[in-house]
């Protein structure tokens, strides 16, 4: 234990004298490992990131929840659009039969959207999204309130003029103001906000609550024909508890065909829809982005590899008569060999946690410019080290085994 503390701190020693005595040397003989654990920590940073918005996106969609849709999420190969297109939409009317039939649901909800401008006194919004929902939206939908409450059964069944507002509308329409109790303009019509969802920040899908506002459907349904393809209108079932998503699957496939009189042998003309089709299609693109980083900073990494055994063959010629006295005096070869192994690693590391500094900068500005949760996670601050002492390692094998063979007497003699 006590020689291989002498051993670290020698080297150690000798690592930061090369460096201090070789300043522009070592830093270009570095920079390929900054910029090869640069180049793949800061895409990993930046897939982690998005993967863990995009994986929030798709839990508030909810892992037990089916969608009854028009279009699939996801097509096959023998893709006929103009099938899908003459479909027609899931109707507010079919939400209730759903609802009767089915053993398996314990909750659904209908919704439908449209773009709408929203006023309060002098302040406008123009283009915001207005969601039609039900009842059960609620139960349905992942979401919190900030303030406020959601609308009851009875208001909801009643069309009541009611409206929960997005976080960052809310902002924009009452800027200073508590807007619970306040009514905006939607429709030609006054609504009074009786809530306020939790910011979301920038989720996939169109799935944010943020710049949205929630009204009863039967209130939209006032104004619009919200089952119009254009209102892009569907149908959310919840499983009950102990009922998997394939037996919901099959039991809705049956009430659906029902609802719809289908004959037997046609086809379906719904979609039922799971967040799982998501999950498996960003799986796969993850991984390619993946190994698209690795390819990248594989490149920048192989230079610096090339770099540290260059540093480190010179480091080996430069200090030839010390090499050669430790010998004389009873030094192993695993002595010089590791000595010049732990200068190597030391050296990468170093290269490897400048590059990880700067990962961690630039995070932190590009958070601060767009509002988005990049950050510099600490399994790829540990990947980072690890790679760096992994490629010093392998650069550095040769070099210092070569030293570890030298000959005592020659290397004495040797100048340097």
């Amino acid at each position: 234990m006590i020689l291989l503390i002498k051993l670290i701190r020698e080297s150690a020693l000798f690592a930061v004298t090369s460096v201090i005595a070789n300043k522009l040397r070592t830093v270009l003989t570095l920079l390929g490992i900054t910029i090869g654990i640069f180049s793949i920590i800061a895409v990993f940073s930046v897939v982690d990131s998005l993967e863990r918005q995009i994986r929030a996106s798709i839990a508030s969609l909810g892992d037990d929840v089916i969608y009854i849709q028009k279009w699939p999420w996801q097509f096959n190969q023998d893709f006929a659009w103009w099938e899908y297109a003459a479909r027609p939409v899931p109707e507010l009317g079919e939400l209730d039969q759903v609802q009767s039939r089915s053993q398996t649901v314990e909750a659904s909800a209908f919704l439908a959207s449209t773009n709408r401008q929203v006023e309060h006194l002098g302040t406008t919004a123009n283009n915001v999204n207005i969601l039609g929902v039900s009842a059960d939206y609620d139960q349905v939908r992942n979401f919190e309130l900030a303030d406020g409450r959601f609308f009851t059964s009875l208001e909801s069944s009643a069309g009541r003029n009611l409206a929960i507002l997005g976080y960052d509308l809310a902002e924009n329409l009452f800027p200073g103001m508590d807007p619970i109790g306040r009514n905006i303009r939607v429709f030609g019509q006054n609504i009074s906000v009786i809530g306020v969802f939790e910011r979301e920040g920038m989720m996939n899908f169109g799935n944010s609550h943020d710049e949205s506002v929630v009204i009863p459907v039967n209130f939209m349904t006032q104004f619009i024909n919200v089952n119009q393809d254009r209102h892009s209108p569907f149908i959310m079932t919840k499983a009950r508890p102990g009922i998997s998503n394939a037996e919901m699957i099959d039991e809705l496939t049956g009430v659906m065909r029902a609802i719809r009189r289908l004959p037997p042998g046609a086809d379906n003309n719904f979609s039922l829809n799971e967040t799982s089709l998501l999950s498996e299609g960003f799986d796969d693109l993850f991984a390619i982005i993946t190994l698209a980083g690795w390819i990248i900073g594989s490149f920048a990494i192989l230079v610096g590899g090339f770099g540290i055994a260059n540093i480190m063959f010179v480091s080996v010629r430069e200090r030839t008569s010390i090499i050669g006295i430790q010998k004389a005096l009873g030094a192993k070869k695993s002595f010089i060999l590791g000595q010049f192994l732990f200068e190597a690693v030391l050296l990468s590391v170093m290269g490897g946690t400048v590059g990880l500094l700067l990962v961690y900068g630039g995070t932190a500005i590009v958070s601060r410019i767009f509002e988005f949760d990049f950050m510099l996670g600490y399994s790829n601050i540990l990947l980072g080290i690890n790679v760096s002492a992994i490629i010093g390692l392998v650069s550095g094998f040769v070099p210092a085994w070569a030293a570890a063979r030298l000959d005592p007497v020659e290397a004495i003699r040797s100048t340097g």
